[in-house]
């Protein structure tokens, strides 16, 4: 299934092409008897591709050259309600800035929990989804450039959903799996929850790995009050986490060219968050 075609090649030459690989190169548990074909993509208006029918997850991979890669990984999980997937300004846009700057990135296409007529559920195939991609990129942490303790996941929307799940809801590997990827650890080293949906039995606890979280004022209130609210948990809980709320910001402002005001910085935070935390020493 190394199949899938090309994405896109990244404007600077000296870094690696876009490349497409399934998780699950025999098929993703859950999706036996699902067509094969790649996922469905249309192309909005203002040029956005929006990805539906995903029956085998993927990962595109955004490489670094060696001479530049810092270590650090991010997996991008794009929103869409669950019912597709914004994948550029939520995911390629993102992966091609991070890997200008030595961090490679991957895009995830998961299976989508709220699809007409789907028959996966969030915690079912969404988040496995999830866990699968960071057990991957840990397991050719090595021929990638990344250090296998410096991967986290970023979701946006839904996608942060599920960025926000695998916080807490990850093993440290499944000893004795016959897929020698199922024995990785699943736990990201960090995540950052991007206007996200926020599950509802998330409770911070002291050992979670290190949060960053942005999001605008004026979006919905269960983001612009619960994502502050969220920051205050983790850090009673005695966990760290940087907050960024955007004034006259609503929802889904993404990553694009368009991006007035200091929202347009976030990724530039984030990157700067990543350094402080130490994930972009050069190793």
């Amino acid at each position: 299934m190394r199949g899938f075609p090309l994405l896109c090649l990244l404007a600077a030459p000296s870094l690696v092409s876009a490349e497409t690989i399934p998780l699950w190169p025999n098929g993703a548990p859950g999706s036996e008897g699902k067509p094969a074909a790649p996922p469905a993509i249309r192309t909005t208006p203002a040029g956005d591709q929006v990805i539906s029918h995903i029956h085998a997850p993927s990962l595109t991979l955004y490489l670094p050259p060696k001479d530049k890669a810092t270590g650090a990984a991010v997996i991008l999980a794009p929103g869409g309600g669950h019912r597709e997937l914004w994948s550029t300004h939520e995911g390629h846009n993102e992966a091609k800035w991070l890997a200008e700057r030595g961090v490679a990135a991957f895009v995830l296409y998961y299976r989508l929990a709220r699809e007409k007529d789907s028959t996966y559920s969030v915690e079912g195939h969404a988040l496995p989804d999830t866990q699968r991609a960071v057990r991957l990129v840990r397991s050719r942490a090595s021929e990638w450039g990344v250090n296998a303790a410096r991967i986290g996941v970023m979701g946006f929307s839904a996608g942060g959903e599920l960025a926000a799940l695998i916080s807490y809801k990850n093993d440290s590997g499944i000893p004795g799996s016959p897929d020698p990827i199922d024995r990785h650890p699943s736990r990201p080293d960090f995540y950052a929850l991007i206007y996200p949906a926020i599950p509802r039995d998330m409770e911070p606890f002291k050992d979670m790995v290190p949060a960053f979280l942005a999001c605008g004022e004026n979006d919905r209130t269960n983001i612009s009050q619960g994502l502050p609210e969220l920051y205050l948990k983790i850090r009673k809980a005695g966990a760290s986490a940087e907050l960024h709320v955007y004034a006259g910001v609503g929802h889904g402002f993404g990553f694009r060219p368009t991006l007035k005001g200091p929202v347009a910085g976030w990724m530039d935070r984030f990157h700067e968050w990543l350094g402080a935390r130490g994930f972009l020493a050069r190793q």
